[in-house]
Parts: C-alpha cells; sequence; structure tokens
C-alpha cells in the first residue's frame, strides 16, 4: 500500500432526532448515548485512530462547534486543531470538497487515500469494519472511490440504499443509488440481498476523487485549486448538493465495500434502545432509575430519581427542563413535537440545560423570566472570555477551588481589580462591566453563577478578548 490514510469526520450536523437530550446547540454527535463511556464523535474519532495518527485526522465543522471538539477531543487525550470550519451548511458534497481541499493544503497527496465517516454513528464490531476499511484502502489505491454498503437487517425506509451487482474482484460494482423507499420497496430490497444501506461512510485517493469533481461537480472542485483566502467565497457558492447526487450517482469508478459491523445511525429512541445495553428484562437504563417489574423499556435519567413500576416497552427520557415519555416503536413521531416546540418558539429546543465548552462545562439549575442560575466548572489553568452583559449582573459563588475574579471599573479611567475568590467566598459583578474568571488552581474550579436583569439569553454576552477566537461569533450558542 502507498501514500497515507487520511481521515475526514463530518460533524456539521445540529439535529433534534433524540431531543430533549440532542438540542440544536448540542446535535448528537456530543452526546453519550447508548451506555458508552465517549460520546458518539469520540467514539468514532478513537475507531479511525487504529487507520491514521491524529495528525492526518480533520472534523469538518461549522465554527460554532469548534470550541466543543476541542473540548471533547482533549477528552480523549488528543491536543491540537482539528476543525476544518464550514462556513455554513451546504450539504456534504461542499462538505468533502471543503475538507479534501484543506488535506491538500496541509500536505496531502494526490495518493494519499481519505477516509470519511460521519460523526454521529454506532460501530458495534470494530474488527469487522477495520477488515472492510483494509478493503476499501485496497480498492482505492486501485483507482475506485469506495461506498460501504451497510448490510440491511430489516426494512428501513429511512435510508437511502445501494444497488450492487456482480463482483468486481474483492468488491463488488455498483448499479445504482436509490433514494428513500416506502415500505414494499424496503422489503424487497431486504429479500434481494442486492441492496445495502448507504451509510454515507466513502474511501478514495485525493486525485481520484478531485478528478471526480472536475468530471460532475465543477463547482465543488474549484475548492480544490482556490487560495485558502477563497475557499470560504468558493465555498458559499457551491450548490447545497449531497455526495451522492452529485458525485456517486455519476463517476464510473465506484464499487462497493460490504460493511456487516452492527452499524446504526442511532437515529431515534428506539435506534437507542436496540444498541443499549440490557439488564435481564431487556431494560436498558441510564442515570439514577430504578424499575420494579415491567420490561423491554428504555429509561434515561440524570441527577433526578426516576422510579418505574411495570412499565412494559416504554421510552423515557428526563432531563433538566424536559420529559419525553413513548412506547417503543412511536419514537419517530418525536419530529412532529420538535416541530410544534419550534414554531412555538420554545427554548427547550435551542438551547441545552447542560453543555461543554473549551474552558469547562455548565449546566443550568434554574431559570425563570428575570433570573438564570448555572452551576459552572471551570478546568485547571483555563479561563473564560473578557466580556460584558447590557442587560444582567452575574453574582458568583464558589463552591469549590480558587477563581481569579477580574471585575473592570466603570468611567473614563478603567481600573481593575483581581481579587482571589475562595469556597464560600463570592464576588458580584455589575450590569456592563468588564469581567473574567479564571481558574489558576490545579483542580476543577466549581462555582454557583445567578444572572439577574431583564434579560437572561444566552446571547447577552459582548465578547472583547477571548482565548478561543470566539470573539465575533454568534453568540445566540455561546455561553461565556
Amino acid at each position: 500500500m502507498t501514500g497515507n490514510i487520511r481521515a475526514l469526520i463530518l460533524a456539521g450536523g445540529s439535529g433534534t432526532r433524540l431531543w430533549p437530550l440532542s438540542r440544536e446547540e448540542m446535535p448528537k454527535q456530543f452526546l453519550k448515548v447508548c451506555g458508552g463511556s465517549y460520546t458518539l464523535l469520540q467514539q468514532t474519532v478513537r475507531r479511525l485512530l487504529k487507520f491514521t495518527c491524529p495528525e492526518n485526522m480533520r472534523i469538518v465543522a461549522s465554527g460554532r462547534w469548534k470550541p466543543l471538539v476541542s473540548y471533547q477531543m482533549a477528552g480523549i487525550g488528543l491536543d491540537g486543531d482539528f476543525v476544518i470550519e464550514e462556513p455554513e451548511a451546504r450539504s456534504t458534497a461542499p462538505a468533502i470538497a471543503l475538507g479534501v481541499a484543506r488535506l491538500i493544503e496541509d500536505g496531502a497527496s494526490g495518493d494519499d487515500v481519505v477516509l470519511v465517516c460521519p460523526s454521529d454513528h454506532i460501530i458495534a464490531d470494530e474488527s469487522a469494519f477495520e477488515s472492510a476499511v483494509s478493503l476499501a484502502r485496497e480498492a482505492a489505491e486501485d483507482g475506485n472511490i469506495v461506498t460501504f454498503g451497510i448490510k440491511p437487517v430489516f426494512p428501513e425506509t429511512g435510508f437511502g440504499y445501494i444497488k450492487t451487482g456482480s463482483p468486481d474482484g474483492k468488491w463488488l460494482t455498483v448499479d445504482s443509488f436509490v433514494e428513500k423507499p416506502d415500505i414494499e420497496s424496503a422489503r424487497r430490497y431486504v429479500e434481494s440481498g442486492s441492496y445495502w444501506w448507504n451509510g454515507g461512510i466513502f474511501c478514495f485517493r485525493v486525485s481520484d476523487m478531485a478528478q471526480a469533481y472536475r468530471d460532475h461537480f465543477p463547482e465543488g472542485a474549484r475548492l480544490f485549486d482556490a487560495p485558502p483566502e477563497e475557499l470560504e467565497r468558493i465555498f458559499r457558492e457551491s450548490p447545497a448538493e449531497s455526495i451522492d447526487r452529485a458525485v456517486m450517482e455519476r463517476a464510473r469508478n465506484i464499487v462497493c465495500v460490504p460493511l456487516d459491523a452492527g452499524w446504526s445511525d442511532v437515529g431515534s429512541w428506539d435506534a437507542v434502545y436496540e444498541n443499549s445495553p440490557k439488564d435481564a428484562l431487556g431494560n436498558a437504563s441510564s442515570g439514577s432509575v430504578s424499575l420494579h417489574g415491567g420490561s423491554r423499556s428504555l429509561v434515561i435519567g440524570g441527577e433526578r430519581l426516576i422510579c418505574g413500576v411495570d412499565l412494559d416497552s416504554m421510552i423515557v427520557v428526563d432531563t433538566q427542563d424536559a420529559l419525553f415519555i413513548s412506547p417503543r416503536g412511536s419514537s419517530h413521531k418525536l419530529r412532529g413535537i420538535v416541530k410544534d416546540l419550534s414554531e412555538t418558539h420554545r427554548g427547550e429546543i435551542a438551547e441545552s440545560p447542560a453543555s461543554a465548552r473549551p474552558w469547562g462545562t455548565y449546566s443550568v439549575l434554574s431559570r425563570g423570566e428575570r433570573h438564570k442560575i448555572k452551576r459552572i466548572t471551570v478546568s485547571p489553568g483555563k479561563r473564560l472570555s473578557l466580556q460584558y452583559h447590557i442587560h444582567r449582573s452575574e453574582h458568583w459563588v464558589v463552591v469549590q477551588g480558587t477563581a481569579l475574579a477580574s471585575i473592570y471599573g466603570h468611567g473614563e479611567t478603567v481600573t481593575v481589580q483581581e481579587k482571589l475568590v475562595h469556597e464560600g467566598e463570592s464576588v458580584f459583578v455589575p450590569k456592563g462591566c468588564l469581567h473574567r474568571l479564571e481558574n489558576p488552581g490545579r483542580i476543577p474550579l466549581e462555582i454557583i453563577e445567578v444572572q439577574i436583569g431583564e434579560y437572561v439569553g444566552e446571547d447577552d454576552i459582548k465578547r472583547v478578548e477571548d482565548d478561543y477566537r470566539r470573539v465575533g461569533q454568534d453568540k445566540c450558542q455561546e455561553t461565556s
């Protein structure tokens, strides 16, 4: 095998299919689900490290996710700038082209093999995945663009399908890509043995994919030859097209490598149940849960105790600000609930009660029309942005560790007060005052923050200086 293998992870999604756990500001790729110790993104990264090194791995995502990606990468011991920023959502064809263009900018050669994977899928049998990737790399080095065909285990109408033909050496030829079918067509596909789920995993040489773009999607191919300062503009001008329609359905050197590895896109709470470890009664649970009687249920909680009696085939998902209950088999109807809540502008759709940032974590303990109370944890040596608020004041109470609070005075002569705040002590931040919170110690700093004012939305943050380059970004999706 020649060349280096490089990995592109697509992490631009912002869906709410696992609401109320997933939110617009906390998509499922950043969640721990199905009993895992790592988030779906972390699992994907760890899986791909078996084929490449961190230096050859990039994550294509919106700039709004960059701090969260950095935090989660640090959680598995990786430090560095892994994110290729999408200026806006433009579907998978422009996203992959942008990713490949950045790899070329980083020194990738035409012979380098690229493995593209979504960030929010589960693969239970990693040994089978390794074997499939090894075969796909061989096919790619033979000049093919490889799509992985997931072996279907039931007639699913929510996936696209790949129809394959006769074997071409060790892999399969591709006859066509099929859109999401109706249930009768899906049954025929599964029974035929010639159709595979399209999981959005690809493998190719840089030169072969670049040529395929030039032949079939020239608008996206412009990214490969553009100077770095022009990439954002050209990306925004590219049609919002999927990689399947733009390239895969048109190119002739497409082959399929079958993948039978316990794959799931974790697209519903029913899928979470199917992929979660279960007790002797078939119940899957996490958090503070006590079940008596009943069977085959999924119960997900947090710190609040959940007690269930004789629950049979139910789904219960509890968060700090929302509770979802459904019979198993009906969780797909959640999309109607999310639609209704979005139309009435409920904050529970967008805002997450708990989130991670590059400096640590926070959770919302209470919120009202004129107040919000948070628990904030700052990692050792980290600090929040230098900022001020127009509409609210803040009161910080240290619960654990020592805080370095910097409060800038009002008036023409701006003075700064730096104060070490220990456990049980507090500091007040007046409305409109520049301020910054830092953890100078060696243990996590935990504070309770009480916000009071006529408006306590997350977009009332005016950053002046930031270690994580968020000055000027959309404040509606950030905090501190």
